[in-house]
């Protein structure tokens, strides 16, 4: 029997019908599942983290150890105008798209193919902002067709993905106060994750979860022990119990009324045990004399419910901090077998020169050890991972007569032992690659008192460097042993994030200007390209059309420049920047072996 065939009309209808919707399936927009998968994944980055447990390993390895010295420039993006200064940023990439943030509170869409720039968009911030550590910002989350980032005057803005404009607009805090936003918000089962900062002015910290659709306040957990934390249901407030269960039990006085402990970097989730992984900063004043105790949940990690945010277990790296030793460093959860049982960890390197390694099913301490070679604040960590402080490397309290305290020499410096700058850890090696600084600082106490708005510090300090040949080093470390396996010496400070990769690489850039490739074994450098202005970025990798890809943001900036005291010296030479930078491996090099 011969079937009929439909005309000519029909046929082109329904062809249309069906390019329209493999179109439509092809720009959707980003959903709870591709989250979850983003660590999964290779022809896309939907997260900051390369995943939500923020591993940064990518397993595309086309790009490899044995051909990564043909990987090419295809094109690269002027941020333009004078708005330079630090870019920190991520980028991430959808269908082809690429969203990245700049300095000033800015978004980019991007084609990924071209480097032609889709649409910009500029928050309009008052003159009265007051960022810590310069004007920078780490990157915009994706949810649904919403483009979705934190600015400098404390606002959460999402903007349609493909127009660039504004869907809706919300404030989260008082910038008049001293609070702003520079991280990347984080989007987990349908809630918008977001952290504030501002610890050098005395606010109190505090973390969020958003609709991300509209911009509804779900809960608030403030990040100071005293304040009561509160779930939003059908319009009310409802209260959701007192951090830390009462005011004052690790405070003197009214000092938790402005305690700081501002969650400022953000912070990644545990799908395993279904937790918020986020480190809150320093105690405010940085004068700890003024505060004896504890001073909760300061310097500290803490393990959130992502439903109502309610603390599930917190670990204090520093307590008691007088050195600025902000906990915010990332807490990356990976798993270790150890005599045949799987152990689920976490790792952080903090600020204050140690390395720990939590469970992280209940936060407690595994093991810790120091990964920088001078650390002078602490003898070593006890049985519960608690610093045993030597005392007389405490900054001495200041006089009655309002002279400073005595100054101590101290190492690491406050910029820490390693800061903001994310590390990487690859499943392949076992280990992490952490980006780390080698400095110390002279610190003193001073008389201090509260005033809004007004820099809340009652310190001072000049930071110097360790070594005449280097102050970065990145290194390889065994989270099982303290082993360091390799490292890389670098003249200036390292400020920029890490990507490990299956094709047995580890990415990162220097404040010199190049970008960076090394053997993820042996730490041999085999790749660098220098980007005119210093990397401070976190690279990603990425595959589109069968090639694999390589992007990463170049402009020099951040705190180095603004608090580096001697170390500045250094860098005063290096130029800022703005530049979004985009390599390939063409597909004729990609048989290549490692």
């Amino acid at each position: 029997m011969k079937l009929a065939t439909p005309n000519q009309p029909f046929a082109r209808t329904l062809l249309c019908v069906a390019m329209a919707l493999s179109s439509s399936l092809a720009l959707a927009g980003v959903t709870d599942q591709e989250i979850l998968d983003d660590a999964k994944s290779t022809d896309q980055v939907v997260t900051n983290g390369l995943g939500l447990q923020g591993q940064r390993y990518s397993t595309l390895e086309a790009l490899n150890s044995g051909n990564v010295q043909q990987l090419r420039p295809v094109w690269a993006l002027s941020f333009g105008g004078e708005k330079q200064r630090g870019q920190q940023a991520q980028p991430l990439v959808k269908d082809g798209v690429m969203y990245v943030t700049g300095s000033y509170s800015r978004v980019f869409a991007v084609d990924a193919r071209t480097g032609k720039k889709l649409w910009q968009y500029d928050a309009r911030l008052p003159d009265g902002i007051m960022p810590c550590c310069d004007v920078i910002n780490r990157g915009v989350a994706l949810y649904d067709d919403l483009v979705i980032f934190g600015t400098l005057d404390a606002k959460l803005v999402a903007l349609n993905k493909d127009t660039g404009k504004v869907v809706w607009r919300k404030t989260v805090a008082d910038y008049k106060a001293g609070y702003s936003i520079s991280a990347a918000p984080l989007v987990v089962k349908g809630k918008l994750i977001t952290g504030v900062a501002g610890g050098e002015f005395g606010v109190v910290g505090k973390i969020e979860a958003y609709n991300p659709k509209n911009g509804e306040l779900l809960w608030s957990r403030p990040t100071v022990e005293g304040h009561m934390g509160y779930v939003y249901k059908d319009g009310k407030k409802v209260e959701n119990g007192v951090s830390g269960g009462e005011a004052g039990k690790t405070w003197p006085g009214d000092l938790w009324k402005t305690g700081g402990a501002a969650p400022w970097l953000g912070g990644y989730y545990d799908p395993d045990t279904d937790t918020l992984l986020i480190g809150t900063g320093n105690p405010s004043p940085w004068n700890s004399h003024l505060r004896p105790g504890d001073n909760l949940f300061s310097s500290s990690r803490l393990a959130l419910n992502p439903e109502d945010g309610s603390i599930k277990w917190h670990f204090q790296t520093t307590p008691h901090d007088g050195w600025d030793f902000d906990g915010v460093n990332e807490l990356v959860s990976f798993d270790y077998k150890d005599g045949g049982k799987t152990v689920k960890a976490a790792a952080t390197a903090d600020r204050n020169g140690f390395f720990y390694v939590l469970d992280r099913t209940n936060g407690k301490f595994i093991r810790g050890f120091p990964f920088v070679d001078t650390l002078t604040w602490a003898k070593g960590l006890d049985k519960e991972g608690r610093p045993i402080y030597d005392d007389a490397k405490r900054p001495g309290a200041p006089g009655a007569d309002g002279k400073h305290g005595s100054s101590v020499f101290v190492a690491p410096s406050f910029l820490g032992g390693k800061n903001w700058m994310p590390m990487a850890y690859s499943q392949d090696t076992g280990l992490f690659y952490v980006p780390s600084n080698e400095w110390g600082m002279d610190m003193w106490n001073e008389n201090i008192a509260y005033k809004k708005g007004a820099a809340y510090l009652g310190a001072g300090f000049t930071i110097k460097p360790l070594n005449e040949d280097y102050i970065g080093v990145l290194r390889a470390i065994d989270p099982k042993s303290g082993k360091e396996v390799w490292r890389y010496k670098n003249y200036a400070p390292l400020w920029g994030g890490v990507l490990a990769t299956k094709g047995n690489l580890v990415f990162t850039g220097n404040p010199e200007g190049f970008l960076m490739a090394f053997d993820a074994r042996t730490g041999k450098k085999l790749y660098e390209f220098n980007t005119g202005s210093g990397v401070i970025g976190s690279p990603i990798t990425w595959e589109m059309d069968g090639e694999q890809y390589v992007s990463v943001l170049s402009g020099w900036g951040g705190a180095v420049p603004l608090w580096g005291g001697e170390v500045a010296k250094r860098i005063k030479d290096l130029n800022q920047g703005g530049m979004l930078w985009t390599f390939k491996l063409p597909k004729a090099e990609a048989v290549a072996k490692r």
